[in-house]
């Protein structure tokens, strides 16, 4: 149980913390949804980079995701493949929560990188989002003028959920000041979608094989942090995007924890 060092002042607050000195602040409901292509020489993942200004992670290499909106659980969206009661027990999670955990994969995905799970049927997949329409619809999405259900009803478009595979569930630790409680799905990049930096809270974003983003990390040359540091560790093991997606998955709640390790604290996973 090694674990990572932490900061002198989140060392502080992770000892008032465990003193019961301090009430951490309560967890947000959120999605992220792990984009993969096929690339030469294997799975390769999509990775934005955090502006420096940001209050979260500031400067860490992410995937699209982001907090469920309320409006996330209306019942007027649009809806193909598995129900939200079933991924509610995937989860672990009420089937209103799964609902929105859902349809906030697939909002914050489209806004975050322009890509779209969602198609004309159950069978089709929209082939292309690019054009002064689609982007209009995305900032009216970020500025929550529209909603996700009013935005496929516009469309005449459904909610691909069959298109998202669960990977994973990650609570902030509690040291944190900001905390969220985040499902991970994995998802491929629709055939003919392209997604492309559209700004707001990333400076950077690629297409990278899992193995070369890790070999990055460990050089110090960016900053992952822990929950995608550790799936793109378990993507690494995988030859091929059929492969991720065929992969057994069983969701575990993971929420990292800080302790004193020989007069140190640090942040630990096990």
């Amino acid at each position: 149980m090694t674990g990572f060092p932490l900061p002198a002042e989140l060392a502080a607050r992770a000892r008032d913390i465990n003193a019961g000195l301090v009430a951490p602040v309560p967890a947000r409901d959120a999605a992220t949804v792990v984009l993969l292509r096929e690339g030469p020489r294997g799975p390769e993942v999509y990775l934005l980079r955090r502006k420096s200004t940001m209050a979260f992670a500031a400067g860490a290499y992410v995937f699209p995701g982001g907090s469920v909106d309320p409006r996330d659980t209306d019942q007027a969206t649009a809806w193909a493949g598995p129900s939200p009661a079933e991924w509610g027990a995937v989860f672990a999670a009420e089937e209103r929560l799964a609902r929105a955990l859902v349809c906030a994969a697939v909002r914050e995905t489209f806004e975050e990188s322009g890509v779209l799970l969602a198609g004309a049927d159950p069978r089709s997949v929209v082939s292309d989002t690019t054009g002064d329409g689609w982007e209009a619809d995305r900032l009216a999405l970020i500025d929550r003028s529209l909603a996700l259900a009013g935005f496929l009803a516009g469309r005449g478009l459904v909610l691909r959920a069959d298109l998202l595979k669960p990977w994973a569930h990650w609570i902030t630790p509690e040291i944190e000041h900001r905390r969220f409680d985040t499902r991970f799905f994995a998802a491929v990049l629709p055939e003919g979608q392209r997604p492309r930096d559209v700004g707001g809270e990333a400076d950077q974003v690629v297409w990278q094989r899992p193995a070369e983003t890790l070999d990055l990390a460990r050089k110090g040359e960016i900053f992952l942090m822990p929950p995608t540091f550790q799936t793109l560790t378990e993507l690494a093991a995988y030859d091929g995007v059929r492969e991720v997606l065929a992969a057994p998955r069983e969701i575990v709640t993971i929420m990292p924890r800080a302790v004193e390790i020989e007069g140190e604290m640090r942040l630990v996973t096990a």
